[in-house]
């Protein structure tokens, strides 16, 4: 497919951006790794857009921390099925992309929505996973943790805790209607603090305050920020640079102009 002429020349101006950078921010959401075939929270292939569940509510209300509470076997049904269709992805060119941006700019930071752990496992070290990481398996009555690669072990639905046995295993990932992990937050308003010269976000709709607020406070300190995105979002007219690509795409695009 051809590129258009202005998203080329975006896409320059970015990798000549990167180039001049030191401290380098990514903001990253579903669309990065949509390119894995990743499915999203509605679904297998969408299938819950806009729909209720078959037990008769919200695919949100079914991934609820209230739900979890008081109906754990509803809850990990609908996660078992969105871990499910997306067991053998991995990360894609652009996650791999990221770290080799962080290789060679040590202050390179991302800020991720996603639960997939994708970043760390192409080699990204400055990660902040603001919903957590749905590899990381927790009791929700004792101290048991642990670290899967993915859910096919688990004997039982809800899976019960092996060290105390009554309680019931959860994701470490953030549900609707809880709070943001306290450690990621600090993280985050440290690496804030601390200021960025240029702010790219990726894939992301942009939809939370604590993530539209970096870019935002980049643009009123005059640093750079770009935005890759196919669709247009609330940032798309702030932004120094709106590129309407796939994650990958675009950053294949980005890393060759490097």
């Amino acid at each position: 497919m051809t590129m258009a002429p202005q998203t080329k020349q975006h896409i320059e101006a970015v990798a000549g951006h990167i180039r001049d950078s030191s401290r380098i921010l990514f903001i990253t959401g579903a669309g990065i790794s949509a390119d894995s075939g990743l499915p999203t929270y509605r679904g297998v292939g969408g299938l819950y857009n806009d729909n209720e569940t078959e037990d008769g509510i919200p695919i949100e209300q079914a991934l609820a921390g209230a739900v979890l509470e008081s109906r754990p076997e509803v809850t990990w049904k609908y996660l078992m099925r969105i871990e499910e269709a997306g067991r053998n992805a991995t990360y894609n060119a652009a996650h791999q992309i990221l770290a080799r941006i962080e290789d060679n700019k040590p202050d390179t930071w991302i800020f991720t929505q996603n639960v997939d752990g994708f970043h760390s496992s192409a080699g990204s070290r400055n990660v902040v996973e603001l919903h957590g990481n749905m590899h990381h398996l927790r009791c929700m009555d004792c101290t048991f943790h642990e670290k899967v690669i993915d859910y096919q072990h688990l004997q039982t639905i809800p899976p019960r805790c092996p060290q105390c046995t009554n309680g019931i295993l959860r994701p470490g990932v953030v549900f609707f209607g809880e709070m943001l992990p306290m450690e990621a937050i600090m993280t985050m308003r440290e690496q804030e603090r601390l200021g960025f010269d240029l702010v790219i976000s990726i894939g992301t709709s942009n939809l939370f305050p604590y993530i539209s607020e970096p870019v935002i406070k980049a643009r009123r300190q005059g640093k750079k920020t770009a935005e890759i995105n196919p669709a247009h979002t609330s940032l798309s007219h702030l932004v120094d640079h709106h590129i309407p690509l796939g994650a990958a795409e675009a950053m294949e695009a980005i890393w060759e102009a490097l």
